[in-house]
């Protein structure tokens, strides 16, 4: 008896096998098909973990907090990156074990704010701009006017939780570049936001932008492509656009938190991730422009020609990047703090 007890035993230990390795991911809600995930699983014989931050300060703030050892992927921006960098809060990609980095199209190579991709790999990119409840009774004037002009104010409006894209919004309603340290500039600009935060329903950050306008509490908000091309789909009465006057374009990445528990597992997933079809996956539940050159083909051929999605060459040149300006980005900081607590 105690025989076939011992026997029973060892086959029951046999069958649980190993514990499944652990993967923990940093994202933006909605910023990945789960199916993806749910496939790297399943390919890898692991358990992925997913936590999200709703603003980029978030996120750089839990990394700072010891999220560089509680994480071992997390998306990272053109402008929080290099910040990250020089924090020492992310990790060298091992491009050895990234193949499909071969996938990443030319003009997201070797960036300013990321030589040689040494720290992230191009994942999605996208703009910031207006998304509007459409009026039945005439044409939308795609302005920043429709936010800084109260003549010209379509509804009640929501300002977006984001210091850089915020400002650079108004930077360029006045005819300024978004990248200005001109302080006299800066201050027009934040003046010209004072007078809209009076009038406006407050900040909102991205996914709420979307769901606000959505629910009809706001008519319209200052918000990124990616949520508001959502929400387009769910919604056919609203509308995304890069006002005339030009407006943000942004650059996610993939990256490596400085103390990740599971590297070699992280390099894994972000290779999974540059794959050419799953990279479409990713873009097509999105609804956001990949970095993958090589997924261009398998992106559904709506979205592939959506300018929203992938702005016309017009409209391309009048995107700026928010980039970092090292000792003048606490010109930004000041005006944001004043902003805010008006």
């Amino acid at each position: 008896m105690k025989r076939y007890l011992l026997i029973l035993i060892a086959t029951l230990l046999a069958g649980c096998g190993k514990p499944k390795q652990q993967l923990n991911v940093f994202f933006y809600p909605d910023y990945i098909d789960p199916s993806v995930v749910a496939d790297f699983e399943r390919q890898f014989d692991c358990k992925v973990t997913m936590d999200f931050f709703e603003s980029v300060q978030a996120m750089m703030a839990k990394l700072a907090a010891g999220g560089v050892s509680a994480y071992d992927v997390v998306v990272t921006g053109h402008w929080s990156l290099p910040a990250l960098i020089q924090r020492g809060l992310v990790a060298p990609l091992r491009h050895e074990n990234i193949p499909n980095f071969a996938n990443i199209g030319p003009q997201f190579l070797n960036p300013k704010f990321d030589p040689e991709n040494r720290h992230g790999a191009p994942y999605l990119w996208g703009t910031t701009g207006i998304f509007l409840r459409k009026a039945k009774d005439k044409p939308v004037e795609e302005t920043w006017g429709l936010i800084f002009d109260p003549a010209k104010q379509p509804g009640p409006f929501l300002l977006l939780e984001d210091a850089r894209h915020c400002i650079g919004a108004a930077l360029l309603y006045k005819g300024y570049r978004m990248n200005t340290v001109d302080p006299k500039e800066l201050v027009e600009a934040r003046d010209l936001l004072l007078e809209a935060k009076k009038r406006s329903l407050g900040f909102a950050t991205g996914s709420a932008t979307k769901s606000r306008v959505l629910a009809q509490d706001a008519m319209m908000a200052m918000a990124y492509s990616n949520d508001s091309l959502r929400g387009e789909v769910e919604d056919g009465e609203t509308h995304y656009f890069v006002p005339r006057e030009g407006g943000a374009r942004w650059l996610d990445s993939l990256s490596i938190p400085a103390k990740a528990s599971h590297r070699d597992l992280a390099e894994k997933f972000i290779n999974h991730v540059l794959d050419a079809k799953v990279g479409a996956k990713i873009a097509n539940f999105t609804r956001t422009a990949t970095a993958n050159k090589a997924a261009l083909e398998f992106i559904n051929s709506a979205d592939r020609e959506n300018s929203g999605i992938y702005p016309h060459a017009d409209v391309v040149a009048r995107l700026e990047y928010d980039n970092d300006l090292g000792e003048h980005n606490k010109l930004y900081d000041e005006i944001w703090t004043q902003i805010k607590s008006k």
